[in-house]
């Protein structure tokens, strides 16, 4: 069967052909879709002390803790984790980026939303948080009390009602359910 139009392929061909640009942009985001969900990212700290990897959604998926870390508080310590963890989610949109530029690159309006709302939910960590502060800025526990040579305080003495002695108890303070 010939072409009926002189000027180009006929409407039967133009619906083929935009049947096979959707399959094709349809197949190109599901490979982006299949490598964005391995992107994964991992930073450690400056100091060595803390490596978080975080998946594409930003979900920690592995957490080493070097064994230096003894020498800090808890709340360094804390300081640490959130600082490594925000740099590493802070790293996932560029990542995503990568990825969807490899594979729907032709669609930047999608790439530009997608990074886009990564960014909003994953923001660059404040440049000023500390990683992991100076071990040596810490201050014990009862340190203060150790240097006022103040004794800690004892907690108050437990005190129990006494007895009524006319209330014809004689189990002497057993439970009712011992008697034999």
């Amino acid at each position: 069967m010939s072409d009926p139009s002189p000027n180009g392929p006929g409407p039967a061909a133009r619906i083929d052909q935009m049947v096979a640009q959707a399959k094709a942009k349809a197949e190109r985001y599901q490979a982006m879709q299949a490598a964005a969900g391995q992107v994964s990212v991992t930073e450690t700290g400056k100091d060595g002390l803390v490596t978080v990897t975080v998946d594409s959604a930003g979900n920690v998926t592995d957490l080493r803790v070097s064994d230096r870390i003894r020498e800090l508080s808890g709340d360094r310590i804390a300081a640490a984790v959130l600082g490594v963890l925000r740099r590493a989610q802070s790293r996932l949109p560029e990542r995503l980026g990568e990825v969807m530029a490899a594979t729907i690159g032709d669609d930047q309006a999608t790439v530009d939303t997608i990074v886009g709302n990564y960014r909003a939910r994953f923001p660059e960590p404040e440049p000023d948080e500390p990683e992991s502060p100076d071990p040596g800025n810490q201050v014990k526990l009862g340190a203060l009390e150790e240097e006022a040579g103040a004794p800690a305080p004892k907690p108050p003495p437990v005190r129990r009602p006494a007895a009524d002695p006319g209330d014809g108890d004689d189990d002497f303070g057993q439970s009712f359910m011992t008697r034999g």
